[in-house]
């Protein structure tokens, strides 16, 4: 592997989701990465000084501005000194983010001040996980169809973020006044990647948006970041079509070998799984786990509002999920099967009749569904967990004293499973998955028991 070094890329997820997206494709294409929850001390990286990626996940997608100026600075000064020629700030590929939420915008603004990089490239697409670029416009995939951003079925109408233009650099406007430029995918085809990237530069672009369409623009985009880290070392912000496109990259110039087979998921009888996701795809999935014998939990999280009746929710839900696993059943608790579930209509009759905060609210369902998940491994003695939605995800795993995680095996694309570092015997080694809302195919829930081969089809 002459001419990559040891430590190649570092990376800071703005959910834990999309860091273990990250994960996944560095791991399974033959750089072993490991993502921690905070920034790591010298004793955690030791203890992981054979690993090619070192990542940092946050829950900095629900947060606003001032939260990322009081956080970020560190994160990415603690990842700056790790010395990787490639540095990364992770985004959701569906790139749903605001001024006041998640913003993308400030994030890189900081990145820059700490990296201090010439151009910083923003990649979001990428074909392996139904994402693609065309001048700058944003397509995802969704069932059968792919649609534009701003008229995709699931983002254009997401709660927190809904998002409502596909073109990523007016997008940006809102978050940053920092020029935005294009690399589009005639420059990539004709082969002026490089050269576009730094036309945009030379023009002022301070960030500069690359498009990806298929395997050859993506490894095009991957050819151009790494020419500007060879040169001047790169921070890029962009979902995981960033180490897409760098491996795509290396293998083309024989500095990567090709993936060697990866061990399929074991299948276990027992687990728990938690959904704190409102997607149309999550409520596909639930529905076929239900079908396949998964006893499906509600939690009420209208109770959010009142810690009593929070409280007495929770342990209503973790009674259940554990009477069903004494039973010989797969509890699956859940917030809501889909947008239009009247869980959804009560929870937010709740907030507005309270005043409760709504992101305040979410992290604590996310908290909730972390303690059921802490609760029933200890209790049972379960090996393998599975929390679903993206905000969620965050919270719950904070929740199970984990330090640090590592890709274990491929589940479906951006959503594998992995194997958890932690202080507490019953919470290293646990076996968990982490999906988000739009992730995996309909027999998701049913596949990651090991006990049934992935429905082909990609994320959507």
């Amino acid at each position: 592997m002459a001419n990559l070094p040891h430590r190649v890329l570092t990376f800071y997820g703005d959910d834990f989701t999309g860091s273990s997206a990250v994960m996944e494709v560095m791991t399974f294409a033959g750089l072993p990465t490991v993502m921690f929850l905070k920034p790591p001390d010298p004793a955690h990286l030791e203890r992981f000084a054979d690993y090619r990626g070192i990542g940092v996940a946050s829950t900095a997608r629900s947060m606003g501005p001032a939260w990322m100026d009081a956080n970020l600075p560190e994160a990415f000064a603690a990842l700056k000194a790790l010395g990787a020629p490639v540095n990364h700030y992770k985004v959701c590929s569906t790139f749903d983010s605001a001024a006041g939420t998640g913003s993308i915008g400030r994030a890189i603004e900081l990145g820059a001040a700490a990296f201090g990089p010439r151009v910083v490239p923003l990649v979001t697409a990428a074909p392996a996980i139904g994402r693609w670029q065309a001048f700058g416009n944003l397509f995802a995939a969704f069932g059968d169809g792919i649609f534009r951003l701003d008229r995709h079925p699931v983002m254009s109408r997401h709660p927190a973020t809904p998002m409502h233009e596909a073109d990523l650099a007016r997008h940006l406007a809102a978050q940053t006044d920092w020029p935005v430029g294009l690399v589009d995918l005639v420059s990539l085809k004709a082969g002026r990647g490089g050269a576009a990237l730094e036309a945009a530069r030379e023009a002022g672009s301070r960030i500069v948006s690359l498009d990806v369409v298929d395997e050859e623009t993506l490894a095009a985009v991957g050819e151009a970041m790494w020419q500007e880290a060879r040169a001047h070392g790169l921070f890029a912000a962009g979902s995981q079509g960033v180490e897409y496109a760098l491996i795509a990259h290396w293998r083309a110039a024989g500095l990567l070998p090709p993936a060697g087979a990866t061990a399929p998921v074991a299948p276990v009888e027992r687990m728990i799984a938690v959904s704190g996701s409102v997607s149309p795809t999550t409520a596909g999935q639930i529905a076929h786990a239900e079908a396949n014998g998964f006893h499906i939990e509600p939690l009420d999280v209208a109770a959010t509002v009142d810690p009593a009746r929070w409280e007495c929710a929770l342990d209503a839900a973790c009674d259940a999920a554990s009477a069903a696993i004494g039973a010989g059943r797969i509890p699956l608790v859940v917030t809501a099967r889909g947008p239009d579930d009247p869980a959804v209509a009560r929870f937010n009759a709740a907030l507005a009749e309270t005043g409760t905060d709504r992101a305040e609210a979410s992290a604590r369902i996310g908290r909730g569904l972390g303690r059921i998940v802490r609760e029933l491994v200890a209790a049972h003695g379960l090996t393998r967990a599975v929390i679903s939605g993206g905000d969620t995800s965050g919270y719950a795993t904070s929740e199970l004293g984990v330090t640090a995680l590592s890709a274990l095996a491929p589940l479906a694309p951006g959503a594998p499973l992995c194997r958890t570092y932690a202080d507490a015997p019953e919470f290293d080694g646990l076996e968990l998955a982490l999906k988000g809302g739009q992730m995996g195919a309909k027999d998701f829930f049913v596949a990651s028991t090991g006990r049934m081969t992935r429905a082909a089809g990609r994320v959507g």
